[in-house]
This record gives C-alpha cells, sequence and structure tokens, in this order.
C-alpha cells in the first residue's frame, strides 16, 4: 500500500464558506500558496446552489445578500471580473395589508424601495404622514449610525476599536447638534422594539421593520437589538442583492479569484486533525489521509467543528469553549412552482424583488418566539418570502419559479421529544399556507418542495443545532465576546498557528464576509510580525 501523499503550503483554509474562501482569497492576494480544504463535494458551505430538481437551480443557505455589499470585499476583490453579477433587490422589501379574513382594516402594503422618497409615499399611503416623515428622519439618524457599524463589523472586535468606530456618531452633523452619550447609550443598548416605539405609531410599520431586524436571530424585545432595526436605513443606498444562478455565484467568484493567484479547492476531502509539532500547527490530514504541511492553518468551520478537528491538541480555551448554541433558529421551504406569489393591491415589480416581509403584527412574532423558548411549534408560523426566479431566468425552466419561504424560530429539540423527520411535511405545509393567507393561490401553485428542517440544516450544512448563525447573535455573544472572550481575537490562544474564521467569530452569521477578511488580516499582520523579528535576531 503506498504511503499517503504529503503537501505543502503556506496556509490551509478549513471550510470553502464565503468567510475561509474570502480569508483564502486575500491570503493568496498577499503571495501565500493556500489551499482550501472541504469535507462536503458541493462547494460554499452555506452560500451555495444546487440544481435540486432538472433544470432548477435552489440555494442551500442563504439567498439575499446584504452586509457582504457594504464592506467593500466585493470590490477589494474584484470579483465581478471573476464572474460575480448581483441583481440587485429593489424594491427590497414588501409588507402586506392585513391577511384577507383577519380582524382589522385592510389598509394598504408597504414598499421599501431604494428611492427614499418612493418609500415615504408608500409608508404614508399605508400608515399616514406622521409615520412618513418619522421614517424619513430615521433614515437620516441611522443611515450614519449603521455605517459606523459597518465599520465596526470589518475591523478585529476590541472595545478601543470599538469605540473609535462609534465615537464619531456623538460629533455634530451639519445641521444637528452633538448626540448626547446617554441617548446613543440608550439606542444601542436597548431593544428594537422600544427604538420602534418611540419612533413610529402604526403597527404594520412597526412589525415590518421588525421582521427584519429579527432575522439575526434575536427578537426585538432583546436588549441590544435596536441597531438590527436600524440597519433598514442602509438599504436606501444598496440593497440587498442575490447573484446572477444563486448564492453560489459568490463562492464560485471568489474560487475563480483564488485560482487565479495560484490556489486550490479540494472538495470532499475535509480536515480530520491537525498536524502540531514543538507547541504549535504544522498542517492539517485530511480524511483521505494526505497531509498539508503548513505553519498557518485558518478554521473557516463552526467553533465545535475546530475543536474536534484539533482533539487532544485543542488548549484550554478551545477544548473548553462553550458558547451558545441556542435550540435550533428556523425552518427552510423551497419549492418549486408554477406561478409566483399574487398579493392583493400592490404590483409584482413592487412585491417580489425582494425581502416579503409577512407579518403585520409584532405579536406573531412575540408568540412564535415565546413557542420556540417553551421547546415547542410556533401555533402560528410566520413567513418571509423570496422569490429571486422573478428577475432571475437562469434559476428554473420558462413557466416555472423558485420561491425559498423562512420560518423562524422553530425548535431543533422539542420538549414532547417530537422527532422532526415525522413532521417535517406537515410543517413545510402550515408555512406555505401562512404566505397563502398573504398570496391566495399560492399554495395550488406549488409543485415541488425541499424542506430544511433545524436538523437538517445541522445535517446538510454542518449548522450546529441548526443554528444559522453558528452562535447565539445576543449581545452577551457579539464583538469581544464572540464566541468566547479568550477566542475573539480569532487566534486560538496556546497553539500558534490556528486562526478562527467563520460566522462563529465577530461579527457572526450573515453573509458578509468580514469574518474572513479580519482573519487573513491577523495572519498577515502575525507573519510580518515575525519577519522582522527573525531580521533583529539575525542582525544581532
Amino acid at each position: 500500500m503506498s504511503e499517503p501523499r504529503t503537501d505543502t503550503a503556506d496556509a490551509v483554509v478549513i471550510g470553502s464558506g464565503h468567510n475561509g474562501m474570502v480569508a483564502a482569497c486575500h491570503l493568496a492576494q498577499a503571495g501565500l500558496h493556500v489551499e482550501v480544504v472541504e469535507s462536503d463535494t458541493v462547494l460554499g458551505g452555506a452560500v451555495s446552489t444546487v440544481q435540486r430538481w432538472p433544470g432548477v437551480h435552489v440555494d442551500r443557505g442563504s439567498s439575499a445578500h446584504v452586509i457582504i455589499r457594504h464592506s467593500g470585499i466585493v470590490e477589494e476583490l474584484d470579483l465581478a471580473a471573476h464572474g460575480l453579477r448581483y441583481v440587485d433587490c429593489d424594491p427590497w422589501g414588501f409588507a402586506p395589508a392585513t391577511a384577507p379574513g383577519s380582524a382589522g382594516p385592510d389598509g394598504r402594503p408597504i414598499v421599501f424601495s431604494v428611492d427614499l422618497d418612493a418609500t415615504c409615499a408608500s409608508i404614508e399611503a399605508a400608515c399616514g404622514p406622521g409615520d412618513a416623515a418619522a421614517y424619513r428622519r430615521f433614515v437620516g439618524v441611522w443611515g450614519p449610525r449603521s455605517a459606523q457599524v459597518v465599520q465596526a463589523f470589518g475591523d478585529r472586535p476590541s472595545p478601543a476599536r470599538l469605540v473609535r468606530h462609534l465615537w464619531p456618531l456623538g460629533a455634530p452633523a451639519k445641521g444637528r447638534p452633538r448626540t448626547a452619550g446617554g441617548e446613543l447609550a440608550t439606542d444601542f443598548l436597548g431593544s428594537g422594539d422600544a427604538l420602534l416605539d418611540r419612533w413610529f405609531s402604526s403597527e404594520r410599520l412597526k412589525a415590518a421593520l421588525a421582521w427584519f431586524g429579527a432575522q439575526s436571530g434575536p427578537p426585538m424585545s432583546e436588549p441590544g437589538t435596536a441597531a438590527m432595526v436600524g440597519w433598514a436605513a442602509l438599504l436606501h443606498t444598496t440593497p440587498p442583492g442575490h447573484p446572477v444562478g444563486g448564492s453560489g455565484g459568490l463562492t464560485h467568484a471568489l474560487r475563480a479569484k483564488l485560482e487565479s493567484h495560484g490556489g486550490r479547492v479540494t472538495l470532499g476531502d475535509g480536515a480530520a486533525s491537525l498536524l502540531t509539532g514543538e507547541g504549535r500547527v504544522t498542517g492539517v490530514v485530511t480524511t483521505s489521509g494526505r497531509r498539508i504541511e503548513s505553519p498557518v492553518v485558518v478554521a473557516a468551520c463552526h467553533v465545535s467543528a475546530t475543536a474536534a478537528i484539533a482533539g487532544a491538541d485543542a488548549p484550554p480555551a478551545l477544548a473548553d469553549a462553550a458558547p451558545p448554541l441556542g435550540n435550533g433558529f428556523g425552518l427552510v421551504v423551497r419549492c418549486q412552482t408554477d406561478a409566483l406569489p399574487t398579493y392583493p393591491g400592490v404590483s409584482a415589480a413592487d412585491s417580489l424583488q425582494g425581502l416579503q416581509l409577512l407579518c403585520t403584527d409584532r405579536a406573531q412574532l412575540a408568540r412564535a418566539h415565546g413557542d420556540w423558548s417553551a421547546g415547542e411549534l410556533p401555533r402560528e408560523p410566520v413567513p418571509l418570502a423570496m422569490s429571486f426566479s422573478a428577475s432571475d431566468d437562469t434559476l428554473a425552466p420558462e413557466g416555472q419559479h423558485v420561491v425559498t419561504i423562512w420560518g423562524q424560530w422553530y425548535p431543533y429539540a422539542m420538549a414532547d421529544g417530537t422527532d422532526w423527520a415525522a413532521i417535517a411535511d406537515a410543517e413545510a405545509r402550515r408555512l406555505i399556507e401562512a404566505v397563502d393567507r398573504y398570496a391566495p393561490g399560492f399554495a395550488d401553485s406549488v409543485q415541488r418542495m425541499y424542506v430544511q428542517t433545524p436538523l437538517r440544516l445541522e445535517q446538510e450544512l454542518g449548522l450546529v443545532r441548526g443554528n444559522v448563525m453558528h452562535v447565539e447573535m445576543s449581545l452577551a455573544s457579539m464583538f469581544a465576546f464572540r464566541p468566547t472572550p479568550e477566542l475573539s481575537g480569532h487566534r486560538v490562544p496556546g497553539l500558534p498557528g490556528l486562526y478562527l474564521s467563520g460566522a462563529s467569530t465577530h461579527p457572526g452569521g450573515g453573509v458578509s464576509g468580514n469574518s474572513g477578511r479580519t482573519a487573513a488580516r491577523v495572519v498577515l499582520g502575525d507573519r510580518s510580525r515575525l519577519g522582522r523579528l527573525t531580521k533583529r535576531l539575525t542582525r544581532r
């Protein structure tokens, strides 16, 4: 029997998710020879697209990309030259009138466009002139605040750096007085619900913005969630986008960029263990037994997977890490349909381009989260729908469409021990029916469905306990606390050469690439410092 092959690299990246690929690209662009190893046979982790049914291309994880379009990473890596093309989600959000048959006035739908004037006109027609004027002021205040948060997300998460990014918010803007520190603290540390109640009167407007903000995970009643609502203000400059051909268009462009610098991606042969020597990482061993010797390993996978790969070599900071993983996150239903959803009172151009925020009262969100907290299924599923085949005809054959429905706060483990395999299809149909209440006839258009329960998300994408954010996105698990205070610097204390990236680390889940870029910067900074030290020692 032949000996397993041994290769060398300047850096090995574990995991081909978008953060791992961003890290690899930045390292390769700096001149390092980089290899990415991935256990899956599909590139991209939760940012990937597969042909689910003949001719029908379906995302496996994310679909709408928000933060990465504000981070500068797409431009820094010139991903457009490597095949990435985004379709703008504009209008980026749609909130329906009250569902047919529900109590209360139907009102008019709310359409959130990049054009702030058009958005305010829609809010005025649906909610009145007071809320329209308040929303305009809200965007004026929270646009600059959210832009500073973008900067903080793109930097290392130390308290000093965080203060440096947020400090300018207290400076007086043109025509506006200096913001008191107490006001900033109240807003940033307060709940999204409290922020919405201070600014607006219409429950439908508040519900739409709360449902948008809640996509990060925590309910908007939690402290520290106000900034998640405030993020909406940035979408009037650059909206969410969907890559042509599916979400995986991003990771395929990253692979092309990496390969243009001589890098390599190996699928279906992930890291099984680390190589170590003299108290530091010296490479990885893959599942096939191949050895890749390298002084740098960037683990762009779940922090618990990193601990498992490190095995007995994991230092206490990694072996004992126990960040909050939660009890699941959501349920996804991927549908092949023969028609797009049709919402009364609004055109397809206004309702189908972006996020269909199908919630009209925050009480719906509170009930769903309460049920989840008790380990129970939501009594009333709250859907968010996306139908990007309306603007991208590469996703499905003519006359066919792909509609993704996201239902949040579904438990991974249920209090009564119910097996997800026994109820998955029934729960998927309940979520489809929840969309049908707002878009009558939608349920009849569904021809096929692929259901991703929290358990399947774990099995398919390595999302432990079905948490798409890896680690809970509550205030106590953000910035310098993510995934733990000891591991928040992207290094692993006690095991030089091992670095962390991915949604387990700052700034958390969502498609941003910030963690990958920051991890690469830390690696390059350490190499530079080591090089300077070596030169000084050589001169002595």
